[in-house]
């Protein structure tokens, strides 16, 4: 399966044809057929969601923002019949993957959500790598996420000592632990990891402030 396609319409017959049409594609899909149906069904699996503006209740954009706020990562494609440029640049200035006007060709419209459901799905991998990279670093010790956060903004084995008032042995047997539970092999690995889940700008901003 190429992923899930979830379409957001109030027009019966349009959520019909457009099943039918993204079936035949190979997409899995489901309908709603309002904003709150979607929000009552909301999954995080590999897909996008096609989305009307003008919606009963929670309108298109407005849904769009609420997503956001949920956390979701399904890319959003806006269709409607009733484009206007104002609502065109809102929604994809809040991050819509696309914005196309009814009715839409299959040309226009299979591409636009293969991109969608392309770039969720590396979306959904990195989610993944970070989840990973944040479960390692719950299993740190006090000691051990202390001698690692002062490690990545760069302090010495000697600095760490003095900063941890504990012996250069001590510290270095804490590095080789950090290193074994946050599955790295050097220094530079630990730090690009830090930096991605955030840790090395904490790390630094304390720093500034002490």
């Amino acid at each position: 399966m190429l992923g899930c396609v979830h379409i957001v319409d109030d027009d019966a017959c349009f959520r019909t044809a457009m099943e039918r049409r993204l079936k035949n594609a190979g997409y899995e899909v489901a309908t709603y057929a309002s904003a709150k149906d979607l929000l009552n069904h909301l999954s995080s699996d590999l897909g996008c969601i096609l989305l009307d503006v003008r919606l009963p209740g929670l309108t298109g954009p407005e849904l769009q923002e609420r997503l956001s706020e949920l956390g979701s990562t399904l890319p959003i494609i806006f269709l409607t019949g009733y484009a206007d440029i104002r609502t065109t640049v809102r929604t994809i200035r809040a991050g819509a993957e696309d914005f196309m006007t009814k009715p839409v060709s299959t040309d226009q419209l299979l591409p636009a959500i293969e991109r969608a459901i392309a770039r969720h799905s590396s979306a959904y991998r990195l989610k993944n790598a970070l989840d990973v990279v944040r479960s390692h670093i719950a299993t740190l010790t006090p000691r051990e996420r202390e001698v690692f956060e002062l490690v990545i903004r760069g302090d010495t084995n000697k600095q760490v000592a003095r900063a941890c008032g504990c012996t250069e042995r001590t510290v270095k047997a804490h590095r080789h632990r950090v290193m074994e539970k946050m599955q790295v092999r050097s220094l530079a690995e630990l730090v690009s990891l830090a930096e991605r889940i955030g840790v090395l700008n904490s790390a630094s901003s304390s720093r500034k402030t002490a």
